[in-house]
């Protein structure tokens, strides 16, 4: 199975802090960003991966990451997206790195108290459709900020909703995502959103719609880092106190 970290994007929502690096530079805790979504790869199992990043301090993660061997990457890639265009759009430029192989999706943003390797070997002995990870989120103002999964009686996810006035759960849905190769055959078929981007939620209800999609829910700790400030100091103070990709 091949990883691809996507590490692109403005950050705008972490201004200023932004405004002189790439967000996923930014320290958690005593490591920069990056580094934990790396380990979290590494630690599932996965040691080939592309690193997909933009915008001016893209030679940044090569300086720090080399060629990922400090790091038990076997191989490490770099693609470089010119503007930003959505998550699938990102995943897309690594359509010949991944090949015929299945691949995990990780904004590297996103951080998990506990390793995803579960989810990765659940993938890895099926490796058919999608399958991607949920949190339970207690607070409905905050489900309203992201991707929404609806579930049938059955707990089968129906459909994914970005953003929903009316949350119809109380799961979201995290960056992670495990695809079959023919996740880029769906990307070269989608449409722009209105916000001139390659959605991953369309790529996710392409394979819903097929009836293709699993889901694991998180144990423990799971926060987006570039989600607001104060998301970015909530992760950093549950890392000092508690670490993560713990086994």
């Amino acid at each position: 199975m091949k990883g691809v970290l996507l590490a692109g994007g403005t950050g705008s929502r972490l201004h200023p802090l932004t405004r002189i690096t790439n967000k996923h530079l930014l320290p958690i805790y005593d490591r920069p960003m990056i580094s934990y979504a790396v380990e979290a790869l590494v630690k599932a199992g996965i040691s080939e991966i592309m690193i997909v990043t933009g915008g001016t301090h893209a030679g940044e993660f090569l300086r720090l990451l080399s060629n990922g061997e400090e790091h038990g990457v076997d191989r490490l890639c770099y693609a470089y997206q010119e503007r930003p265009g959505g998550i699938a759009e990102a995943l897309g430029l690594a359509e010949r790195f991944v090949d015929d192989d299945p691949v995990l999706v990780m904004l590297a943003d996103n951080i998990f108290g506990k390793t995803i390797r579960p989810t990765v070997k659940a993938f890895v002995n099926d490796a058919k459709g999608a399958r991607i990870m949920l949190a339970e989120i207690a607070d409905p103002e905050h489900l309203r900020h992201l991707g929404v999964p609806e579930l049938d009686a059955n707990g089968v996810v129906t459909r994914i909703v970005e953003k929903p006035d009316v949350p119809p759960s109380s799961y979201c849905v995290t960056g992670v995502y495990c695809y079959d190769p023919s996740v880029f055959s769906v990307i070269a078929n989608l449409e722009r959103s209105s916000r001139g981007e390659l959605e991953i939620t369309d790529v996710n209800n392409h394979f819903i719609s097929q009836g293709s999609m699993s889901y694991d829910i998180v144990e423990g700790f799971w926060g987006d880092a570039g989600e607001s400030i104060d998301a970015y100091y909530l992760v950093n103070d549950h890392v000092r106190v508690a670490g993560a990709n713990l086994d």
